[in-house]
């Protein structure tokens, strides 16, 4: 099964987001109740090291935390734009808990996470886009798209692939803290 850690977002912000989708030629978006901050991309794993992941995450304990969603941003490879975001304004927080999720997948044999943490929220992956359209579009919708909101979990999903996309299964919720 493919797994992946996240924090669910209300359904006013998702809705709001769901506003961006559009003006970009190549773009696959994310279907609007798929819309999450990414914390962890785990792959593809089996039943037992599911079953060792999902008790690592459970026994995580860090703080809730306020948590916004403004600015577009993008992530390329050269000079191909292969995903286009949003930003998430949370402070050192949704660092601390990245780093417990990192700990905990890397325990249960995962490599390390290569790439730097960054934040975000994935609204389209694009295929052969122009990269000025890209940066057109960026510039035209700036700004904030809900928020703050207090993130009180975070979540194991398994991904679906599709013809239409990825489906994304919410399996467990892992509560945060009340208090910091």
């Amino acid at each position: 099964m493919r797994l992946f850690v996240g924090i669910p977002l209300p359904s006013a912000i998702r809705a709001r987001l769901a506003l961006l989708a559009g003006g970009l030629p190549g773009a696959r978006w994310v279907r609007p109740e798929s819309l999450h901050v990414t914390l962890r991309f785990i792959g593809e794993v089996d039943e037992g090291q599911a079953e060792d992941i999902d008790a690592a995450l459970a026994a995580i304990r860090a703080p809730a935390f306020p948590l916004s969603i403004a600015g577009i941003g993008c992530f390329d490879r050269g000079r191909q734009v292969h995903t286009v975001w949003a930003g998430v304004e949370a402070g050192p927080a949704i660092g601390h808990l990245y780093g417990k999720v990192e700990s905990a997948v890397v325990r249960c044999g995962l490599a390390p996470e290569r790439r730097n943490f960054k934040a975000h929220v994935t609204l389209a992956r694009l295929r052969g886009t122009p990269v000025g359209r890209v940066g057109e579009y960026m510039q035209t919708r700036q700004g904030s798209f809900g928020g703050p909101f207090t993130a009180d979990a975070f979540t194991l999903f398994r991904s679906h692939l599709g013809s239409e996309g990825a489906l994304y299964e919410p399996l467990v919720d892992y509560p945060l803290d009340d208090t910091p």
